[in-house]
């Protein structure tokens, strides 16, 4: 398999690592203006890297589009008519839709991605949904490369992608912010910086594996460790007093509504 990046940014270089890692024995080649970065892809992971978009998807099999929503207009022009009917676009852009992906490029065989920062060491979580025309070698190998970068969830329905962008795309965001105010607290109270941030982000890791591991519901496991009158009550009395459930479910509405407007071009 011949892949393809436009971009050889964060996410790009997360996801060739995986492949390369994994074995899955597909050739890659890049597409970087930033001659910095060409270097870096060749110097450090032995790639193929052009400054030219048209001569890296050239032969391709798979085109990832791996550059910012704002990029897309320069790059769909640059490609315009060069994409061939049996390449497939896999496009890992947040917020823009395969319609409008499928209207600049005037194709059809398309995939949108929506992975997530953990996939950098092979933790994210990468939701996923492909059209119709795509064929079954390339979905194939497409689920291989995600799964190289952590766990994949296929839908069919392309509305899911939004809102799993909302959730596991954005959802990183909201984890580090409970994890700096987990570490700020230990400090107010008089702990290290240094042993409240790993005291902090040891909790958050082992709680969500014991909820996957245990496959047991979060309200069960949040039982388990409530003791009457003790301190885990104390403390979720204040989180629910702070409204802390409405404020997780409105961070998440407010990234969905405004992937929708950054998709409508707001």
């Amino acid at each position: 398999m011949r892949i393809a990046f436009i971009g050889g940014g964060v996410m790009a270089q997360a996801i060739i690592s995986g492949v390369k890692d994994a074995g899955l024995g597909a050739s890659i080649i890049v597409g970087e203006p930033f001659e910095v970065r060409r270097t870096s892809l060749v110097d450090d992971l032995g790639l193929e890297a052009t400054a030219s978009n048209k001569e890296a998807i050239t032969g391709a099999d798979i085109i990832v589009l791996a550059v910012k929503p704002q990029q897309l207009d320069s790059v769909a022009a640059e490609l315009n008519g060069v994409v061939k009917s049996q390449q497939t676009i896999v496009s890992i852009m947040a917020g823009v839709k395969m319609h409008s992906i499928g209207l600049k490029f005037g194709h059809t065989k398309l995939i949108r991605v929506m992975p997530n920062t953990p996939a950098q060491i092979r933790k994210g979580i990468s939701a996923w949904h492909a059209s119709d025309e795509v064929d079954q070698t390339t979905l194939d190998f497409v689920s291989s490369m995600l799964r190289a970068i952590g766990d994949e969830l296929k839908f069919s329905d392309e509305k899911n992608i939004d809102i799993a962008t909302a959730l596991s795309g954005s959802g990183p965001g909201y984890v580090f912010v409970m994890i700096e105010a987990l570490a700020d607290a230990g400090v107010e109270l008089g702990l290290p910086i240094h042993v409240a941030r790993h005291l902090a982000s040891q909790t958050v890791l082992g709680s969500a594996a014991l909820q996957r591991e245990s496959d047991k519901h979060p309200a069960e496991l949040r039982n388990m460790v409530t003791s009457p009158g003790g301190t885990t009550a104390a403390g979720l009395a204040a989180l629910e007093n702070g409204g802390f459930r409405a404020i997780i479910a409105e961070a998440v509405r407010s990234a969905y509504e405004r992937g929708e407007e950054l998709a409508s071009g707001k």
